[in-house]
């Protein structure tokens, strides 16, 4: 197995990979901020459920898509080449406020609307549409 220098980008591309090849589910590398992200996912409701599969040293995470939602839109914003951090005032509401933007502060991670509220910024991770 490569080693990977972006696990949030690598989650993400096969989460995208995922939906585009029609599967319910996809699965990765188990990583507490990975579970982290998509149980703010689940949350928010654009996505259906996540799993923690397997033993220690071999777990996964399994992402369950929504089925009455449509594909989702994905973008890694900050990566491990170019960081992007915002502050509370910076942060603009992706799509309109039909999107989310996933990003870690001091407080954990939060949405754009959250961080907004709590005035704390932190970098962006990602976008989701």
């Amino acid at each position: 197995m490569p080693i990977l220098n972006d696990p949030i980008g690598d989650l993400l591309t096969r989460i995208r990979n995922a939906q585009k090849a029609r599967r319910n589910f996809c699965r990765a590398p188990w990583s507490r901020i990975k579970v982290e992200l998509l149980t703010l996912l689940k949350k928010e409701g654009w996505i259906a459920d996540v799993r923690t599969v397997g033993e220690a040293p071999k777990q996964e995470v399994e992402v369950v898509f929504a089925a009455d939602r449509p594909a989702l839109t994905l973008k890694r914003e900050s990566k491990p080449g170019r960081r992007l951090y915002a502050g509370s005032k910076e942060l603009r509401p992706v799509l309109r406020g039909y999107g989310i933007a996933i990003l870690t502060t001091s407080h954990g991670l939060l949405t754009d609307k959250q961080a907004r509220k709590k005035k704390v910024g932190g970098e962006v991770l990602c976008t989701i549409s």
